[in-house]
């Protein structure tokens, strides 16, 4: 089965072009070596333990939950943790007082607390779900999901290395298609460029996924107001 898990896709739109932050994965690694991608990783257990300071667009909500049993709050809660740890940067509010960490045993999460900070979500878009196809020897369920940084970031500082992101840059579009990609990392850019170009439109989550060997690509739909922030 696809293991669970998510990615954080930070815009910075302070200068004359949006850029994107990507890392190179290291050499060593199994699945994707050497390929730019996002920050994000699998969901683990103690993403359900942590209580955010808001929740997430309704819309949003319900979106994650179409063809999904997973927890949505632990969904992005993932991706939170795992930008954390793989940049240093740090998406959420700060908060008046220390957030107590003694019944937290995630090294992680715990670590991030300690900036005094509380993970917030109202700001956070859902754009879209991609399944591994099934002759990978690794398989994940991934749900992407786009944040502008001046809006989320608790603190604005440089994103440092990580073992397992090389190379943290913050690259144009331009510069971006240059880069040794994945399919769905590709395929994933041109959505969040829709998105960011074009905020007045709305734009539908994607879901793409593999059955009887072959690739279906579908959209999410709501009757509610897209799932974009404003």
């Amino acid at each position: 089965m696809p293991r669970d898990a998510a990615t954080m896709i930070l815009v910075r739109s302070d200068g004359p072009q949006p850029r994107i932050l990507m890392g190179q994965r290291a050499s060593g690694h199994d699945f994707m070596p050497n390929k730019y991608v996002f920050p994000g990783g699998r969901m683990d257990p103690c993403d359900l333990l942590i209580p955010p300071l808001d929740q997430l667009n309704p819309t949003c909500q319900s979106l994650l939950n179409q063809k999904s049993k997973t927890s949505p709050t632990g969904l992005v809660l993932s991706a939170i943790r795992e930008t954390f740890e793989e940049t240093g940067l740090v998406i959420g509010e700060n908060v008046a007082h220390p957030v107590d960490t003694s019944s937290i045993e995630d090294e992680s999460w715990k670590a991030y607390l300690g900036h005094s900070v509380r993970p917030s979500l109202k700001n956070i878009q859902f754009i879209g779900r991609a399944i591994t196809p099934p002759y990978r020897a690794k398989r994940f369920d991934a749900r992407f999901f786009l944040a502008r940084s001046e809006v989320v970031l608790a603190h604005l500082k440089r994103p440092a290395d990580s073992h397992e992101l090389l190379d943290l840059q913050w690259f144009t579009f331009e510069q971006i298609a240059d880069l040794d990609l994945p399919s769905i990392t590709r395929f994933t850019i041109q959505e969040a460029h829709k998105r960011i170009t074009t905020p007045e439109i709305p734009h539908a989550p994607f879901f793409t996924y593999w059955e009887e060997n072959k690739n279906h690509l579908e959209r999410l739909s709501s009757s509610q107001n897209p799932c974009d922030s404003h």
